[in-house]
């Protein structure tokens, strides 16, 4: 027995790098019956993906594409017209689909996409289908894309880019241009201050509430920033693993194909918590065909919820 225990203790963190990209690892998280779900919780404290599921699988983006529209925009000129400034500003705070068009159609449409996955080394990322190339929106990506990119602004871009970009995303507004309410996910899950980009389709062009912006959205109960171990490294190794092993799966970039969950809405939640950001939080959810959005948002929120907190402790 003795043996076997050493051999297996042996064998774990090999199992954890080469186990393939759409595995799914173990967690707390409940995934509601029906829901298609994939997230990461990446720590830049210690440099670990400390909770994942499906982190590899290809959603389709809805607006959370907008930060890849920004960055190629603004990595692509030495100075940016107060227009345009001001467009970034509601295509980021919020998420006005006017302004991401316009940004979209001028820099090429899917070539955005493909600039900014060779660039940042985006393995899931690819454009929407070639009949489709004004719907940005149809853009595929990944949860493990999605944190990949947050730590680009983080830690790689000019800082005038990541500060412009993230500046915007912690002044996230609870109203999106279009009227539905984007604090759901983290914004209600987890206590502030947090940066969030959100993304949402296929519940309408029309909220069944119009949104109305209150002083601060409510989180669920007991929800917190952090535990209180989360101050020092985690010690859990249910589900962490290494960030070589994750972000380096797959190193061959997609290709566009059919368009991920076509004919099921969508709802994401992304961004970055805890104290001096310390997480990337990334939850990216495909719902049954007719689901509402009422019930789709309280679901979300519910295991955004149960991401952070398994992620964090």
């Amino acid at each position: 027995m003795t043996r076997f225990l050493a051999a297996l203790a042996m064998a774990l963190p090999l199992i954890a790098t080469t186990a393939p990209a759409s595995a799914t690892a173990p967690g707390k998280p409940n995934i509601p019956p029906g829901v298609t779900a994939g997230y990461v919780v990446f720590d830049r404290q210690t440099a670990k993906v400390t909770e994942y599921r499906n982190a590899h699988r290809r959603f389709r983006s809805a607006s959370v594409v907008k930060i890849l529209i920004a960055i190629d925009y603004l990595e692509s000129r030495k100075s940016v017209p107060e227009r345009d400034l001001a467009l970034l500003k509601a295509m980021l705070r919020v998420s006005d689909d006017g302004a991401a068009t316009s940004f979209w159609t001028r820099g090429g449409q899917g070539k955005i996409v493909q600039r900014m996955a060779r660039k940042l080394r985006l393995t899931d990322t690819a454009p929407p289908p070639a009949d489709k190339p004004g719907f940005w929106g149809y853009t595929s990506l990944s949860a493990m894309d999605v944190a990949t990119t947050y730590r680009y602004l983080l830690d790689q871009a000019d800082p005038k880019v990541g500060g412009l970009i993230l500046g915007h995303l912690r002044r996230s507004g609870q109203c999106g241009s279009d009227g539905f309410d984007q604090y759901f996910g983290i914004p209600r899950a987890v206590r502030g201050p947090w940066a969030v980009k959100q993304g949402w389709s296929g519940y309408g062009s029309t909220p069944p509430v119009r949104c109305r912006p209150a002083t601060a959205p409510t989180p669920l109960p007991s929800a917190s920033a952090a535990p209180a171990s989360a101050a020092h490294p985690s010690t859990s190794t249910s589900t962490s693993t290494s960030t070589e092993s994750m972000l380096t799966a797959r190193v061959v970039p997609a290709r566009s194909g059919p368009v991920p969950d076509l004919g099921r809405p969508v709802l994401h939640t992304t961004g970055l918590v805890g104290p001096k950001e310390r997480w990337i939080v990334v939850l990216l959810t495909a719902h049954p065909a007719g689901s509402t959005w009422q019930r789709s948002t309280a679901q979300t929120t519910k295991l955004a919820r149960e991401v952070h907190l398994s992620g964090t402790s």
